[in-house]
């Protein structure tokens, strides 16, 4: 085309029907457009707002009433139907605004109304005029044409009706619930701001909801960076929760929600906001919304501005949420530690104390041995040793006895639960003798005392018993190598529970097993150190009385991958430097065994 032929020109509309076809279909979402039909009745100062589901002659419909201003009145003060079904993109809305008296009202392209055909076939709006009389406009879905007659009614009431029906099959199935809880999340602030009252009446279901603003999860951010920038500031109410997949910030635009998550902005694919750990909205009135939808944004210099604004707010957002990582890291370790405290204990009570005493369980039990009675209300004498105290069992501390006669409720130990024998599994040279402990529990883990009843048998293999009817027996094993399975029941009234221990009889017993422990100072705490390139696991710092574990090591990252699979992991680290450091002089193979014995006991008691 040359300078001769070039030309200039205006865009128009070809064909009108249709453009009005693509901006009534443009929204995807009937929940979306139920709450612009609710925004309108906000727009028009209501007060309270009634969204009614139910079936009328077959036909399941969708009304809305409200007490606001009603529709517009024309010259001869009727409502202005007319104006508004020729209108279409030329909102009253957004000359309020222009001139200023549009101050709360968030509709501004004129083409709400039409939202009804993802709803449904036909929408009948009713409003009162000047006269005091009610009149109705119907439109319907794929028609062009409207039609504005008086409504036959005893009195007009104030406010607007609106109803559409029937709805179409797939917007049947959402039902009030649905509604409550997606309004409640898309109009937060509005529904704040304005104090409207929300109630959606659920006829099918016979339910009624209370449209209540969205309430966060999590601590709420105070003192947050301002986020200024040259069309306006953003605000921002931001809450730290536990890190969920489900935990998102939504975008708002003058109270009404745009999107569900700012993450989805291109540009804010980051974090802090996909780190999980943050619940609320950021509201910034000057964005461009798209039309059609409502749920879109124009990404105009408005977007550049607001996300570039936002650099100051995610630099604080990542100090607070990586202070709460450390927080929970340091939380877990102390679970964890706390964990395999209560393993290893627990695995002390099952294994013979002359070759696992690190923990002094024998020298706790002892103190305090001429004060304790046994559970036949016979004296324990001195020398002999007391039935571990509770916390010995588990890792769990047991709260201390009060030193006057009257304890608190709380303090007594319930009925009889469970029991265990102490040790569980132990090795007896031929015609030696071992003395073991019924260990009687309630459901917390308490010691039972009272109304007990013990009875000592021999359930496979030989050896005889010696005190069959206490709670201490003592085994005199057989002249013969073999394995003997010990058992006890105790009774409290009508409850027993059974337990079991594992004696190995042999003829020689390697010197080895009772050396002298080298380390008596108990559990000891563990403690990180990345050392990614280096091949060693864990090791022991003798100084500190702590196991530094080589947190860049493969296995561990792939073990951290999993809360259970990180505890087990752990508690092979902790037998193996126990073994090393307790088990010192002894053969390799010697060392194995005992690594295998105390894995299996602890990991059980997992």
């Amino acid at each position: 085309m040359d300078r001769k032929t070039a030309s200039k020109g205006k865009l128009r509309i070809g064909d009108d029907w249709n453009a009005i076809r693509i901006i009534a279909l443009s929204q995807s979402n009937p929940l979306k457009a139920v709450a612009e039909l609710v925004e309108n009745s906000v727009d028009a100062h209501a007060r309270t707002v009634t969204i009614t589901r139910g079936r009328e002659r077959g036909d399941a419909y969708l009304a809305i009433y409200d007490d606001g201003d009603g529709i517009l009145r024309d010259a001869d003060g009727l409502p202005d139907f007319r104006y508004v079904a020729t209108h279409i993109c030329d909102s009253v809305k957004r000359k309020l605004k222009a001139e200023g008296d549009g101050k709360g009202v968030q509709g501004e392209f004129g083409i709400g109304l039409l939202s009804f055909w993802t709803v449904g076939e036909r929408l009948r709006i009713t409003s009162a005029g000047a006269d005091q009389r009610p009149y109705q406009m119907v439109m319907s879905r794929g028609d062009p044409a409207f039609q504005v007659t008086p409504r036959r009614m005893l009195f007009a009431e104030r406010g607007t009706e609106l109803r559409i029906a029937p709805l179409l099959e797939g917007v049947r199935r959402i039902n009030g619930e649905k509604i409550q809880r997606y309004l409640a999340a898309e109009l937060r602030d509005r529904i704040r701001s304005s104090g409207v009252r929300i109630t959606v009446i659920d006829k099918l279901a016979r339910k009624q909801y209370a449209v209540e603003p969205r309430q966060f999860d999590g601590r709420l951010l105070h003192q947050l960076p301002a986020v200024p920038t040259r069309f306006g500031e953003v605000y921002a109410e931001l809450y730290l929760t536990e890190p969920e997949s489900a935990s998102r910030v939504g975008l708002y635009r003058s109270g009404t929600r745009v999107l569900e998550d700012v993450a989805s902005l291109p540009g804010l694919e980051r974090l802090p906001w996909t780190s999980g750990y943050l619940q609320g909205l950021i509201d910034a009135q000057f964005l461009t919304l798209t039309p059609g939808t409502r749920s879109g944004l124009v990404y105009d210099e408005r977007f550049a501005a607001f996300a570039a604004a936002l650099a100051p707010l995610e630099e604080h957002l990542l100090a607070l949420i990586d202070e709460q990582q450390r927080a929970e890291d340091e939380q877990a370790s102390r679970e964890l530690l706390r964990s395999i405290q209560r393993a290893f204990r627990e695995a002390m009570l099952a294994l013979p104390p002359e070759e696992y005493d690190w923990f002094d369980i024998q020298a706790r039990s002892r103190q305090g041995a001429t004060a304790q009675t046994a559970a036949d209300g016979s004296a324990i004498g001195a020398g002999e040793t007391a039935p571990a105290p509770p916390d010995e069992w588990l890792g769990a501390t047991e709260p201390a006895a009060p030193a006057g006669p009257q304890r608190e409720f709380f303090e007594h130990a319930g009925p009889l639960f469970g029991v265990v024998v102490s040790p569980a599994a132990s090795t007896v040279a031929v015609n030696d003798s071992r003395r073991f402990t019924a260990l009687p529990r309630d459901r917390s883990r308490r010691r039972v005392e009272e109304e007990l009843k013990f009875e000592w048998r021999i359930l496979e293999g030989g050896g005889t018993l010696a005190g069959d009817r206490d709670q201490q027996v003592e085994l005199v094993a057989p002249g013969t190598p073999g394995l003997t399975r010990l058992g006890v029941t105790v009774r409290q009234r009508d409850v027993s529970c059974t337990a079991e221990a594992l004696i190995t009889v042999t003829d020689t017993i390697a010197p080895a097993v009772g050396a002298v422990i080298a380390n008596a100072r108990g559990l000891p705490g563990y403690t990180f150190e990345r050392a990614a390139g280096e091949l060693w696991r864990s090791r022991f710092d003798v100084e500190r009385n702590l196991i530094a574990v080589n947190s860049g090591h493969r296995d561990f990252v792939f073990a951290a991958r999993n809360q259970a699979l990180k505890l087990r992991y752990l508690i092979r680290l902790y037998v193996k430097e126990l073994v090393l450091r307790n088990f010192q002089g002894l053969p390799t193979e010697q060392l194995l065994e005992r690594m295998i014995e105390l894995s299996l006991y602890t990991e059980e008691r997992l």
